[in-house]
C-alpha cells in the first residue's frame, strides 16, 4: 500500500513523525510536508511564488528504526498543505497518482472540531486529497501543547485507517478524526458541530504605541446539549470521525 502524508506543522514535530512511524504498519510512505508551520491555511494554494521540493536525508534521524526508514521518503515544500498534496501528484506521483491508497495528515496539535474544519491546514490537505479521488483521513489531539502525550492516541490510529479503508467511500469525501487528551473511552461516529469564535481580536501596541491586530478569542458551542457532534464526543473522553465532503451546497435552499 503506497500512503501519502503530509500536515500543516511542518516536518519534524512530533504528530507527523508519529503519523508517518504508524504507517510503516501499512504499508511504504511518502511524505510532503511544509517547510514549518502553515496552521489555518485552509485550502490555501501558491499561485504568486514558485514551490520548493526538497528530499529530506533521513540517515541521521533517530525517531525511525532502520525497517522505518527503509520504507519512508520525506519531502519538504515551502508551499501550504493543499500544496504538498498537489506536489505529490502532479511530481512524485505523476506517473500514476491512483497509487495513492490511503492519504493521512496530522497528527495535528490542536482541535479541528466544529468551525475549526474551515480554517484547518490539516484539512485543507485531506480537502484537497478527496478533490482528486485520494482517499483522505485527517488527525487532530485536542491541545495545542508540542510535544504533547499521544500515547493515548497512537493504539487507535492503524486500526482506524483500516476500518475506515473497509467503508464505502463517496466521491468528494474524507474524514476528519479529533482525539480527546488522556484516557480514550472510545469511538464516536459524530457530526459537526454548530460554533463560532467571539472576540476574535487584539489590540497590542508596539514599541511605538502604534495598535497591532491579533488573532484570539473564545470558542462558543452553539449547542451544548447535542450529543451526536465532534465537540460533545471529544469533550466527554471519546474520538471523534466525522465524515466531511468537499460539497459546499446548501440543498434545502434549491
Amino acid at each position: 500500500m503506497e500512503i501519502l502524508i503530509t500536515n500543516d506543522d511542518g516536518w519534524g514535530v512530533q504528530g507527523i513523525m508519529t503519523l508517518t512511524r504508524l504507517m510503516t504498519r501499512l504499508g511504504h510512505v511518502t511524505v510532503v510536508a511544509p517547510d514549518g508551520p502553515r496552521s489555518s491555511m485552509s485550502n490555501a494554494i501558491s499561485m504568486t511564488k514558485p514551490m520548493t521540493l526538497e528530499k529530506v536525508d533521513l540517515s541521521t534521524c533517530t525517531v525511525f528504526t532502520e525497517e522505518e526508514k527503509a520504507l519512508i521518503d520525506v519531502y519538504i515544500t515551502n508551499g501550504t498543505p493543499s500544496d504538498c498534496v498537489k506536489l505529490a501528484l502532479n511530481v512524485l506521483f505523476e506517473d500514476d497518482p491512483t497509487r495513492i491508497s490511503l492519504m493521512v495528515s496530522g497528527i495535528n496539535h490542536g482541535s479541528n472540531a466544529s468551525i475549526n474544519v474551515v480554517y484547518s491546514g490539516t484539512m485543507g490537505a485531506c480537502f484537497t486529497g478527496c478533490e482528486h479521488g485520494i482517499r483522505a483521513i485527517g488527525f487532530s489531539i485536542y491541545t495545542h501543547e508540542n510535544p504533547t502525550d499521544l500515547s493515548h492516541f497512537e493504539p487507535y490510529i492503524v486500526d482506524l485507517c483500516r476500518h475506515l479503508l473497509d467503508e464505502e467511500w463517496d466521491t468528494n469525501m474524507c474524514y476528519n478524526v479529533n482525539a480527546p487528551v488522556g484516557e480514550i473511552k472510545g469511538i464516536q461516529w459524530t457530526r459537526q458541530c454548530r460554533g463560532h469564535w467571539q472576540k476574535e481580536i487584539e489590540m497590542r501596541p508596539d514599541e511605538n504605541g502604534s495598535p497591532l491586530y491579533w488573532l484570539t478569542g473564545n470558542f462558543v458551542n452553539e449547542e451544548p446539549d447535542a450529543t451526536d457532534t465532534d465537540e460533545y464526543a471529544i469533550a466527554h473522553g471519546y474520538i471523534s470521525v466525522q465524515p466531511c465532503t468537499v460539497d459546499m451546497t446548501y440543498y434545502k435552499a434549491l
